[in-house]
């Protein structure tokens, strides 16, 4: 079943665009070596494996150039600081320097903050206190220089990175889409502290300044532009020289304009309407937004020094949250997902892995018999490099494959979009021109982005060649008879080396695979409704699936954008799977009397994005009913689909999508909840449950059926499960998924409340055979991690 996108209401995302190094962490030091003091006018410095290059222009201007060795990303260590402040010392030492021009080589990005292995929970409290400190004093020391400054952004600055950017005199953007910038820091539990919270309210008032920071947004050039955070868009080709001729302006003050929003007044007013409406919102589970509207709010009457050691003593208490922890370990497995790939394993084997990306601990394996692992297949150990994808079909212009098909043509692939005829072709085309139009109007595409999206897709109401097609993803009807006769005539149509790929979200795929010729080329690709929004792809290995295509696979995920989890042929697959047993669970209790909104609000509580009632109208109750039913079929010694399902979806209640389901939908309404259901039930009153009983119910579910995936090898690693549940269907991020959570609540007390549960009549709640291992053991799904003391 296809998630719905999750709402922001229920606390910050855990994905963020700072980057940290995509590979494990050279010893760096503080002592880097001094670059030359001197450099001939139009000549570059040249010292080896150095961030940042030297170039002193014949008109007396410097130019600084980042360019971190060996990475597609720049970005901040203490080594990289090291690096500014010993640029920064040449140039007070060089009173014949007009300017100063801070830019990037690389290709999409400027600078993409602070590296947070220097901040993750194995670093030492008083290195991270002396990495902001370090921090703050470089940003210092640039403000302050005598000479103009000019950062001449092309790519993304966010975090550590616009804090650079806000410490110049002037900045300076190229338009293009690769450029944008911001402060996401929030969403990473953390909030800006090298300048950030104190010198965006002084350049672009509070108001705006808290809409960005709290929010933690980074925004496109125009955007930015438009709000004060950049002066100017420059072609890129152009930046440098505008930026020489920006310097002849000299130094900038403070504009005295923005007083009247930065005083003490505005501030405690903003404050205190603001602090209710965020600890609604976040439901005191992100401390990390509270904390930066405190930070911001105060500092904004102070001195900037004052300013900055708020921000120093915030962001180390933040460090030490569980929010922190999690969150950052969130953003260290999406960064793994990018790098994913299959690797030799022993004797022609291969294994899925990931590139080495972060310093955080492997979680435990199993411990109860396994079956084989479904990643470790067998390939030729020197197989050539797949080449990228250039041409797709999408088979189902429905609202799935619509979806697959636009975000597609926005990666700039060729898509034949076919359907069985012209009108169901046509609405597939309306919905992807719908989201490029929306697109447009939120910055995301240009108008030449739109149109050139929509040149690369050709619709196809009837059969169209597909030899020259290298993947073919299926999205049609979910109906396994259906689909056969699909892939029977596919593999007719498509050439030798086509991928074959189902969007199924519950299907068997080696039934599909079997039908075929050649059943070791179909895989499965379930991609996460609304496809433009979600960033999460299964990709399924069916029984025959081969390891080149299974390679071909990964890699064509990781080349749209996707972020993909490799799975196991089995009902449900991995989210799925996982998902139903909570939402059947919040059925059931329904059932028994638990009202819609009482059910909803306690999983808000928790941390979901959305409550479970709310995503069963989301989803449809159709769709849900359809997958529940194709699941528990599998598993009826713990799944009984509730009847309300059924009804509903005879009676038409089926959601958002028809305007009446749990709750009634109105275009320009907050969804109600439908009390005529309510009142249905209320005979079927059982004795009241607390929201935690509620919460402990359907979570516990939810844990126990993701410990089943591992003893089943679905996936290997509990961190996989993890972050399928994160970004599949928004499990709260702070929590860290559900297999994190349980080793937070322990093996042993987790399965003593599932065994009070089961005899109290709740047979379904029995403990599986790993939880009682671990229950028994003491063991955890995560062990030998570092513990900074910190609080919760």
């Amino acid at each position: 079943m296809d998630q719905p996108s999750h709402d922001s209401k229920s606390g910050p995302s855990p994905t963020s665009s700072l980057v940290p190094e995509s590979r494990s962490p050279q010893p760096v030091s503080s002592h880097a070596a001094a670059p030359p003091l001197h450099g001939e006018a139009g000549l570059p410095t040249q010292p080896s494996q150095r961030t940042i290059r030297r170039l002193i222009r014949e008109d007396q201007i410097c130019v600084l150039t980042l360019d971190r060795p060996g990475s597609e990303a720049n970005l901040f260590d203490r080594r990289a600081l090291a690096e500014l402040g010993e640029e920064l010392d040449f140039i007070a030492g060089a009173p014949q320097l007009k300017g100063l021009v801070i830019t990037s080589a690389k290709r999409s990005i400027f600078i993409a903050g602070a590296d947070l292995n220097m901040m993750s929970e194995s670093a030492p409290l008083e290195q991270v206190r002396e990495l902001i400190v370090q921090g703050q004093a470089v940003m210092n020391r640039l403000a302050a220089l005598p000479i103009p400054t000019v950062a001449a952004i092309h790519g993304a600055a966010v975090g550590g990175g616009y804090e650079l950017c806000l410490a110049c005199d002037y900045r300076l953007a190229s338009p293009e889409r690769v450029t944008r910038m911001g402060l996401p820091e929030t969403q990473l539990g953390l909030l800006p502290a090298w300048g950030g919270a104190t010198r965006l309210p002084r350049l672009i008032g509070l108001p705006r300044a808290l809409d960005i920071i709290l929010g933690g947004k980074t925004l496109a050039a125009k955007q930015a532009c438009k709000c004060g955070m950049v002066d100017d868009l420059v072609p890129a080709e152009y930046l440098l020289d505008a930026a020489a001729r920006r310097i002849s302006r000299g130094k900038r003050r403070r504009p005295a304009r923005r007083l009247y929003l930065n005083n003490r007044l505005v501030a405690s007013v903003i404050a205190a309407r603001l602090r209710s409406q965020l600890a609604k919102k976040t439901r005191g589970h992100y401390p990390a937004v509270l904390k930066a509207l405190e930070v911001v709010t105060r500092g904004i009457s102070k001195t900037v020094a004052e300013s900055l050691a708020l921000e120093r003593d915030a962001i180390l208490q933040l460090v030490q949250t569980e929010a922190f922890r999690n969150l950052v370990r969130v953003f260290f497995l999406q960064e793994r997902a990018k790098k994913r790939t299959l690797v030799a394993a022993g004797r022609g084997a291969t294994v899925a892995t990931a590139a080495a990306t972060a310093a955080e601990p492997r979680p435990n394996a199993p411990e109860t018999p396994v079956s084989p692992d479904p990643l470790r297949l067998s390939k030729p150990p020197a197989a050539p490099e797949p080449k990228p994808i250039k041409r797709v079909a999408v088979i189902g212009a429905g609202v799935m494959g619509a979806g697959i098909a636009q975000w597609l043509s926005s990666r700039r692939l060729r898509v034949i979009l076919r359907d069985i005829n012209t009108e169901q072709v046509a609405k597939g085309m309306a919905s992807i021109a719908k989201v490029y139009r929306e697109g447009l109007k939120r910055h995301l595409f240009t108008p030449r982005e739109v149109r050139d999206g929509l040149d690369r897709l050709y619709p196809a109401p009837a059969e169209v060649p597909l030899r020259q097609v290298e993947v073919v993803i299926e999205a049609a009807v979910e109906n396994l008879e259906s689909k056969k006769i699909i892939f029977r005539r596919l593999d007719e149509l498509a050439g030798d080396h086509t991928i074959l790929a189902t969007n199924t979200s519950a299907l068997p795929i080696s039934e599909l695979a079997a039908g075929t010729r050649r059943p070791e080329r179909v895989v499965g690709l379930h991609f996460f409704n609304p496809v433009h929004r979600m960033q999460l792809v299964e990709i399924v290995t069916a029984r025959q699936t081969a390891p080149e295509i299974l390679q071909r696979a990964l890699l064509f995920v990781q080349q749209i954008g996707k972020l993909p989890v490799l799975v196991k042929d089995s009902p449900g697959f991995l989210v799925n799977r996982i998902l139903m047993p909570y939402l059947i669970e919040a059925g059931n209790l329904f059932e028994a009397g638990a009202g819609i909104t009482i059910l909803d609000e306690a999983m808000l509580d928790f941390g979901m994005p959305m409550g479970p009632m709310r995503l069963l109208d989301e989803v449809g109750i159709d769709v849900a009913l359809h997958v529940a039913e194709t699941i528990a079929a599998h598993y009826s010694d713990r799944m009984a689909v509730p009847r309300t399902l059924s009804k509903m979806a005879q009676t038409g209640l089926l959601g958002r999508k028809s305007g009446r389901g749990f709750y009634l939908h109105h275009k320009s309404k907050e969804p109600q909840p439908n009390t005529q259901l309510a009142t249905d039930h209320a005979a079927h009153l059982t004795a009241h449950a607390s929201p935690l009983d509620l919460q402990e119910r359907m979570v516990f579910l939810m844990i126990n059926e993701a410990a089943r995936c591992l003893e089943e090898q679905i996936v290997t690693d509990p961190a996989d499960v993890d972050f399928a549940m994160i970004m599949g269907t928004g499990f709260a991020p702070f929590r860290g998924g559900p297999l994190r959570y349980a080793d937070t609540l322990g093996a042993d007390k987790l399965a003593g409340a599932m065994d009070y549960l089961v005899d109290n009549g709740a047979a379904h709640f029995k403990p599986c055979a790993l939880l009682r291992s671990m229950a028994a053991s003491g063991k955890k799904f995560y062990h030998n991690e570092p513990a900074r003391g910190g609080v919760s």
